[in-house]
């Protein structure tokens, strides 16, 4: 029998200027957070200008770290402030209405209701959520889109379309020249012209709508916009390059589908100088309609928020359906158990307690391999996966088979309590249709189409230092524009930390057939001959691969490749596809 215990003393009350100064501390941090962030993205024109590209690099991997950096501090110092209350639900309640007063009115609002909630759940570990100290749906009135300046700029057609193109250009002159403005916007409007007679409009457009500010990825910029011709809308991307010290249109890309991938979950996050995100993630909403509102803050660089947004998503989603969570389509993995909701394109994934041999990765080294994908350059091959915590769900949404799996396979993060199904951790990810499954069901040129990209995913990656560990189809996924991309990180490494080995020939027959390699193998040692054995293609898609790929399996590929990055090159992979290159000049080299 429990032995009594005391009552509780009750939390000591703070002066109320004490609680001003706690909320005037979280409202100068998102403050100090969205000063440092603005002044990491405006370096991104002149990184550009000057083809820092390292240094680019560095600039993405300092902003990623600066939110966890600076709340943290936040969090530390209100501890030892508030002392005792800190821990005071109805203190915080009271603080979150006087925040609320400091930030309503703001452009970035809902940013910085996301902060307060980020430093709440920090302090609280909440479970589930709790509406009085935390920003769960909108709690005030925003700023209505639009009601300032305009995040676009109207260009009207008063000529001929590629004047009109060069007008676009000049409007984002660079601090270095462009290599040829007049024949890039010739081209660019040709481009246009015919997006539109697919249309069946034979006509110049109106005039284009373009987005003020540059977005900056990689070695690229882009400037993004719309052409509209009478009723009609086309999304337009043009895609900069500056390779050599003089700008070029690299590409002109005027599809939904093409331009949504440019801004894919797949892809790193842009550097795009914005004081009014919440209107420039509008604006992308009706240039891609079938995006979330969270795939885009997230694309902009404000993933926090759109960890919020993909949340809010998920409440609103749950309380109009009905369908329950069930078991993610493909085969069972051995680190992770995947569930999804049928009537929502998410998966949830959550570490499970004990891996099966020949798995010998841990708990927080899986974890540490999806902060090595957070903080990489994705490639257009990775999926972006958002890391939730103390998420609570109603019992009666999981089938009976999905919940006993989970207590069975992950009972050190999911729990029953009553009708309550508490997730202590999980990563959710967009869903898409595992590689292998696809490879069997899809005709025959999708089928093909997909191998292919396979081979260029597993290159897509090298170049960005990257090796997946498990080539696995399993482990490969096809995105509904068809990409092939990977889900499975694991096993993922750096590709500069593995050693990749010729296969040595036997020397005798009985080697030949020995069931046991007759040769040393390290743990870092990997054999590409090997890798074809695994993968399980069909007769005709084996061939194919082999014809497309089949340097994947000699070692002096993946070497060739660690040498480059060991020269320190940034290998090119272009977010567009070759066809949507505006075409060089005859007899002009490709730039370096």
């Amino acid at each position: 029998m429990a032995l009594p215990t005391a009552p509780s003393p009750p939390m000591p009350r703070l002066p109320v200027a004490s609680d001003q100064l706690a909320v005037l501390a979280i409202k100068t941090a998102f403050e100090a957070y969205q000063a440092e962030f603005a002044r990491i993205t405006r370096q991104a024109p002149g990184r550009f200008e000057r083809r820092e590209w390292h240094a680019g690099q560095a600039d993405a991997r300092e902003r990623l770290e600066l939110y966890s950096r600076l709340l943290q501090n936040l969090v530390r110092r209100l501890r030892a402030s508030l002392g005792e209350a800190v821990n005071d639900r109805a203190l915080w309640a009271q603080m979150k209405a006087a925040y609320t007063g400091c930030v309503q009115g703001r452009s970035d609002c809902e940013l910085a209701e996301t902060f307060f909630n980020s430093v709440t759940r920090r302090i609280f570990t909440t479970v589930g959520v709790d509406p009085r100290i935390e920003f769960v749906e909108v709690d005030f009135e925003r700023p209505a889109a639009g009601l300032g300046e305009p995040v676009f700029t109207i260009y009207r057609r008063r000529g001929p379309l590629a004047a009109l193109m060069v007008e676009i250009l000049q409007a984002y002159a660079f601090a270095v020249p462009y290599e040829d403005p007049e024949r890039d916007a010739r081209l660019a409007a040709g481009q246009i012209q015919a997006a539109l007679g697919v249309l069946g409009l034979n006509e110049p457009p109106d005039s284009i709508e373009m987005i003020k500010p540059v977005f900056f990825r990689g070695k690229g910029a882009y400037l993004v916009g719309q052409v509209r011709c009478r009723e009609h809308a086309l999304p337009l991307a043009l895609a900069l390059r500056n390779p050599a010290g003089r700008v070029f249109v690299d590409a002109a890309v005027l599809t939904q589908d093409e331009v949504s991938i440019i801004f894919s979950f797949t892809r790193s996050y842009f550097q795009v100088d914005t004081e009014r995100p919440g209107d420039l993630v509008a604006y992308l909403k009706r240039l891609l309609p079938l995006k979330r509102l969270a795939e885009l803050y997230t694309a902009l660089g404000h993933n926090k928020h759109g960890k919020t947004e993909l949340y809010r998503d998920l409440r609103r989603h749950l309380r109009v359906t009905a369908d329950r969570f069930e078991t993610a389509w493909g085969e069972k993995g051995m680190v992770m158990a995947v569930f999804t909701l049928p009537s929502f394109n998410v998966v949830f994934k959550i570490i499970k307690d004990r891996f099966p041999y020949p798995k010998t990765a841990t708990r927080q080294e899986v974890r540490a391999k999806y902060q090595l994908v957070f903080q990489h350059d994705r490639a257009g091959r990775l999926v972006d996966a958002q890391e939730f915590e103390h998420l609570e769900f109603d019992r009666a949404r999981f089938t009976d088979g999905l919940l006993a799996e989970l207590l069975a396979e992950a009972a050190e993060s999911v729990r029953v309590e009553g009708d309550r199904v508490i997730i202590k951790h999980l990563y959710t990810e967009r869903r898409v249709m595992p590689l292998n499954l696809y490879v069997r069901g899809a005709p025959g040129p999708a089928a093909r189409e997909a191998v292919f990209d396979y081979g260029q995913a597993i290159k897509d990656l090298a170049a960005a230092n990257i090796f997946p560990g498990d080539l696995l189809l399993k482990n490969f996924g096809v995105t509904r524009h068809g990409r092939v991309i990977f889900y499975d990180y694991d096993e993922l490494c750096a590709l500069s930390e593995c050693r990749f080995r010729d296969l040595p020939r036997a020397a005798s027959l009985d080697e030949e057939m020995s069931a046991e390699p007759w040769y040393y193998v390290d743990e870092a040692d990997i054999f590409p001959e090997e890798f074809l054995q695994f993968l399980g293609f069909p007769a005709p898609l084996r061939a194919l691969f082999l014809e497309a790929h089949g340097d994947l399996l000699t070692a002096g590929f993946w070497r060739q490749m660690q040498a480059r990055h060991q020269a320190g090159e940034i290998v090119d992979i272009f977010p567009y596809k070759a066809a949507r290159r505006l075409p060089r000049p005859a007899g002009e080299a490709e730039p370096a």
